[in-house]
């Protein structure tokens, strides 16, 4: 008989790594708010294509929700986290550093479908992690992250541009504000993929892949 005991700590821990892509979600569409005015005057957008920069990370979206589910079922929760880490991060240097609105529209489309993944992805492995009578509580730091993602793109937008004076002065190391406040969003973006590789993978998943011993470790340590 194993002597392994259920760790509460432990259950809370892997949740809230997991819930750091609730965190990127709200990070990720909402940044873009204190940029819009930045990105009209830079690239001379007209308004379309401003709307386009900003909604077309929603269709990003809708098809990283619609693939997310299918991926996780058939490579695990784990490796898609690692794989929306990789979106999310990309999409924050390459919304950095365009050339033109329309390559900037492309890569807030590659963060929206990390986003559309994320939004499946977590809150079905803090479920299939959490012991019954905690999964609801468990299940509510996802909404949690989210909101919390939000107030946090907020809140570094208002920080950058009050030190710079405005989203289109220069900020740091030449590149101007509304550049730093995508690349802000990479620090978070690394630090999902790095806590979703330590993270295990989930017990129904592994039950799903005939994976029962792995699946009976980490059920025995939650």
């Amino acid at each position: 008989m194993s002597t392994n005991k259920p760790s509460l700590a432990y259950t809370i821990l892997i949740a809230s790594a997991a819930a750091l892509g609730g965190f990127l979600f709200g990070f990720d569409t909402a940044v873009i708010n204190g940029a819009v005015l930045a990105l009209k005057t830079n690239f001379g957008a007209g308004d379309w294509e401003i709307g386009l920069s900003v909604s077309l990370a929603l269709l990003g979206a809708a098809g990283g929700a619609f693939f997310a589910g299918q991926l996780a079922d058939r490579f695990g929760r784990v490796k898609c986290m690692v794989g929306a880490s990789a979106l999310f991060f990309v999409s924050a240097i390459g919304s950095g550093m365009p050339f033109t609105i329309f390559d900037f529209i492309f890569w807030r489309l590659v963060g929206g479908v990390g986003v559309g993944a994320a939004s499946v992805i977590a809150p079905a492995y803090i479920a299939e992690t959490s012991p019954a009578h905690l999964r609801g509580r468990m299940g509510s730091l996802q909404q949690l992250a989210i909101v919390t993602g939000i107030f946090a793109a907020l809140l570094s937008n208002y920080m950058i541009v009050a030190v710079a004076g405005s989203a289109e002065n220069v900020f740091l190391g030449g590149f101007k504000a509304w550049q730093w406040m995508f690349w802000i969003e990479a620090i978070p973006a690394a630090l999902y993929g790095i806590f979703a590789l330590l993270i295990p993978e989930s017990p129904r998943f592994l039950v799903g892949h005939h994976r029962l011993e792995e699946a009976s470790r980490v059920l025995e340590k939650l």
